[in-house]
């Protein structure tokens, strides 16, 4: 009975002292790495579990809370083998922190862009069907609709077994699923996995993190930066030069560039297709997640994606639907060049979108 106790005790987030953390981190001396909002440390407690303890700091005390009460109030409250656990917190007036499950092989990028050979793709594979489960509880199995805004490599964290584990919630978001857009205050998100339109003048749902996720997917296809100017085919931009392979038919050059054997040269074209879908420029364009998970898992056929990059295309203009005649004259973050947004006729979903859930919205509101 001790035991069962102790266990439902831990299921909910542990109020730990400074004292405490000071001595389970041997006074913060094994850093682990450090970020935009704070600095990660390993620590063991006496019971042998071992942690990682996020110290949060700020250039003010609203946004270090901001930044805490986002954390703690989204993966506090929720429990998926996809998700990096939270044991605990502690909020003195000396002492703003997290205290997370430890995750000893670190993060994707590390072996995505430092040493690439390490996983194959078979592994990776996995580690995208996991990453993906993740957002799909986030966005579809909580009570409330949890978005991300930041899933990138860095924030997909690793077990000893090479589990992926999404994790950094400091920009999330709690959303009612009854409310499916979202009021932004200013750009979210890390530029080159955030969706266009948390740069534009256009409603924000869960499909933004659909879309990072498909930044992602790129780059787990590359084993490389999506942007990397050491590499040939860069001048055109990795999803960007992926797209015209696949559109002329020439995956096989994709196959030979990225060193994909011929055993998982099957699993790298299928991830090329969700990644292609997962980034299409307007949002209701791009599949839920549960279903992009069904496509990762091949249980589910993959229909030919459209062209997600038209508004790079020698500024084609792009047909968005708007409640009324209106138009944008807004940047692009990736190209620099000015794209044009203009009303157009709504068109019905087709048997196929409906069959992958793709959603067509009827209005922006």
């Amino acid at each position: 009975m001790d035991k069962f106790l102790n266990d439902m005790e831990r299921e909910k987030p542990i109020r730990f002292t400074n004292q405490q953390l000071r001595i389970a981190t041997d006074n913060y001396s094994n850093l682990l790495g450090s970020g935009g909002f704070g600095t990660v440390y390993k620590g063991i407690f006496s019971n042998g579990t071992m942690v990682a303890v996020k110290v949060l700091r700020g250039t003010s005390d609203k946004k270090i809370e901001e930044q805490f009460m986002a954390e703690v109030g989204t993966i506090g409250r929720i429990h998926h083998f996809n998700l990096v656990r939270l044991y605990g917190f502690c909020f003195e007036k000396n002492l703003i922190a997290m205290v997370y499950e430890y995750m000893g092989n670190g993060s994707l990028d590390r072996y995505l862009f430092h040493e690439k050979k390490t996983l194959g793709y078979e592994k990776l594979h996995e580690i995208a069907v996991g990453t993906a489960r993740g957002i799909a509880y986030l966005h579809e199995e909580c009570q409330h609709r949890i978005i991300h805004y930041d899933i990138k490599p860095g924030n997909i964290l690793l077990d000893r077994n090479f589990n992926p584990k999404v994790a950094d919630f400091g920009l999330a978001k709690l959303c009612n699923r009854d409310n499916t857009h979202i009021t932004m205050t200013g750009g979210r998100g890390t530029p080159g996995y955030a969706a266009p339109e948390l740069w534009l003048p256009f409603p924000i749902t869960h499909k933004c993190d659909v879309y990072s996720f498909g930044m992602l997917l790129f780059e787990i296809i590359g084993r490389r930066r999506n942007l990397d100017t050491k590499v040939a085919e860069s001048k055109d931009w990795f999803p960007m030069w992926v797209w015209k392979r696949f559109e002329t038919g020439e995956l096989w050059e994709l196959m030979i560039v990225c060193e994909i054997e011929e055993k998982t040269k099957e699993i790298a074209e299928r991830m090329v297709k969700i990644a292609l879908w997962c980034v299409q420029y307007r949002p209701e364009l791009r599949p839920m997640m549960s279903a992009v998970v069904k496509m990762l898992e091949g249980s589910v056929e993959i229909p030919e994606p459209d062209n997600p990059f038209p508004h790079f295309m020698g500024g084609t203009t792009i047909a968005h639907p708007v409640a009324e005649s209106q138009t944008y004259n807004t940047t692009s973050i990736s190209s620099g060049s000015s794209v044009m947004v203009s009303n157009s006729s709504i068109v019905c979903a087709t048997p196929v979108m409906r069959k992958y859930e793709i959603e067509l919205a009827s209005s922006i509101v």
